[in-house]
């Protein structure tokens, strides 16, 4: 027997993307990483399924340098569109039966700031993967509508989306955006910030991927009530050779104080940004904090005291655009004021 193909909303983001299936929830969550064989200076695609995702996530820095693990998204746009439809067409494909038959209709989260032409990249990387129909959806809003706020009402809301390369953070009444800051400090400059500081203060170098796992093992934006330890690997700068230290949350926290300010003065200049009535709103509603980075310990209470509002993590803030995308699929009708269609 086949069935049509499902709707797909799709939360395509730098670090990571995810897939959901209206009904069903989350299906699938996968590192945003194509790999790579150079060949002269051209690059060949590995024909094996193991050279997309998590698989090729594993590859980087760990690879000689005839192999390459690459994100094909920058900053939440798309840098390279053979290998974003590429990365994509291996996505849909995992996560559809084959009792399925024709082509979906596809939701796909974008930044609020990007331009048309990004937006053509975008649809036509999902057309050519498989998809029938392309709409495109701000990744705030799709997060504000998979959050569960009602920002098709007259009531203003704010949401505080922190990806892997973008931070947005938009105040949304009525289905459109009132006021917005988007900007590229997120979950990737706070493991830069990790790398860097291990490497001056201790003259100590490690890839990214280690300082990714520190943030994630004992990172946090305010003192913790006990403080953690882990050992970091790496290599001696100044004797070449491996070394193994300790280093505290403490340390970590300052480390990561550059970017969490940026992004503390980014909601203040966007409350600025917000009229009146609408942020009068807010001392009801409250901030809602989405994305992976919003996991990082204390940043709704940093945020709360930096405000004065009440911050809260959404409920599994990490899959909440991707939800977003796939309440949005269940009723286009009662969002087509909130939704932007392939023919705009």
């Amino acid at each position: 027997m086949n069935l049509g193909a499902p709707d797909l909303g799709i939360d395509l983001g730098t670090a990571n993307t995810l897939v959901c299936i209206p009904g069903r929830g989350v299906v699938l969550s996968e590192p945003s990483v194509v790999a790579v064989r150079m060949v002269g200076k051209s690059e060949l695609i590995p024909i094996d399924g193991r050279a997309v995702g998590f698989e090729a996530k594993r590859m980087i820095e760990r690879v000689p340098d005839s192999i390459r693990a690459v994100r094909p998204l920058k900053d939440g746009v798309i840098a390279d569109f053979e290998l974003t439809e590429i990365m994509l067409r291996y996505f849909i494909r995992r996560v559809q039966s084959r009792s399925w038959s024709g082509r979906p209709r596809m939701v796909i989260s974008v930044p609020s700031g990007i331009t048309a032409v990004e937006k053509r990249a975008v649809r036509s990387s999902a057309i050519n993967a498989g998809a029938r129909r392309v709409y495109t959806i701000p990744e705030s809003k799709a997060g504000a509508v998979g959050a569960g706020l009602p920002i098709s009402e007259p009531v203003g809301t704010m949401v505080v989306d922190i990806g892997g390369g973008t931070t947005e953070i938009a105040v949304l009444s009525v289905g459109e955006i009132v006021a917005l800051e988007s900007f590229r400090v997120a979950g990737d400059e706070m493991d830069q910030a990790i790398h860097e500081y291990i490497r001056d203060v201790y003259g100590l170098e490690i890839g990214l991927r280690t300082a990714e796992e520190i943030k994630i093992s004992i990172g946090s934006a305010y003192t913790l009530e006990q403080e953690l330890k882990c050992e970091v690997k790496g290599k001696d700068i100044a004797a070449g050779l491996p070394r193994r230290m300790e280093i505290t949350s403490d340390e970590i926290r300052e480390a990561l104080t550059p970017p969490i300010r940026q992004i503390a003065e980014a909601v203040r200049s966007c409350l600025d940004k917000t009229p009146p009535e609408l942020a009068s709103d807010l001392l009801d509603t409250g901030i809602s904090l989405i994305g992976g980075g919003a996991i990082l310990p204390g940043l709704d209470k940093l945020l709360t005291e930096q405000t004065g509002l009440e911050v809260k993590l959404a409920e599994d803030p990490i899959t909440a655009v991707a939800r977003g995308t796939a309440m949005l699929l269940e009723n286009l009708d009662q969002y087509e004021d909130v939704i932007a269609d392939d023919d705009d």
